[in-house]
């Protein structure tokens, strides 16, 4: 499986989290592509044609981002509307992203208490990211279980560097799309049951 990460931070050099798993992903040059927007494009002049390609070259897509203001970095949203078009979508030969698999992986300043109904935001992250959610929907992929740290602005450089490690293992794992699970498992079921 080829993963790419779509990093999105507009001030990467003060993420002591982003920066943390940008540098744990390095380590994995023959499973991940690392494509930070914000060094690529610093004039927001996006090519639309070389990141589509970059895409069609991989299995699974991953959106890294800090949560800002509830939702996505401004050159991520630019990315989502300039790439993604609807002729090389749903042109010749059909969708060209059907199948491709969609994580969000997202740093989080404030607490979890913060993320829930009744907290202090009032809303929890897969609520926030349900846009993305929809947007993966509509256009044929896969949105898989999000990744996330809270508390990303307090956190101590032992959880962060922590985080970094789960975040690979997330992201990697086979098991993270429920329809490979799911297939797996009725396969097993189907060799276990006796044969009338």
């Amino acid at each position: 499986m080829n993963i790419l990460i779509i990093a999105a931070h507009p001030r990467i050099e003060q993420s002591r989290v982003n920066q943390r798993w940008l540098s744990e992903l390095r380590e994995y040059p023959d499973r991940i592509t690392v494509h930070e927007l914000y060094k690529t494009y610093p004039d927001f002049a996006i090519d639309a044609k070389n990141e589509q390609e970059l895409i069609a070259r991989h299995d699974r897509i991953v959106l890294q981002f800090p949560i800002q203001w509830y939702s996505v970095p401004a050159l991520l949203k630019q990315w989502l509307d300039d790439v993604f078009t609807t002729s090389w979508l749903f042109g010749t030969g059909g969708k060209a992203v059907g199948g491709k698999e969609l994580v969000v992986a997202m740093s989080i300043g404030g607490d979890e208490s913060s993320y829930q109904s009744g907290g202090m935001i009032g809303y929890t992250i897969s609520e926030l990211v349900r846009p993305i959610q929809v947007f993966a929907n509509q256009i044929g992929m896969v949105f898989l279980p999000h990744y996330k740290l809270y508390g990303a602005i307090k956190a101590a450089d032992v959880q962060i560097d922590n985080s970094a490690v789960r975040y690979v293992e997330h992201i990697t794992s086979p098991d993270l799309n429920p329809i490979t699970v799911r297939q797996r498992m009725l396969a097993e079921m189907t060799k276990a049951s006796p044969n009338p």
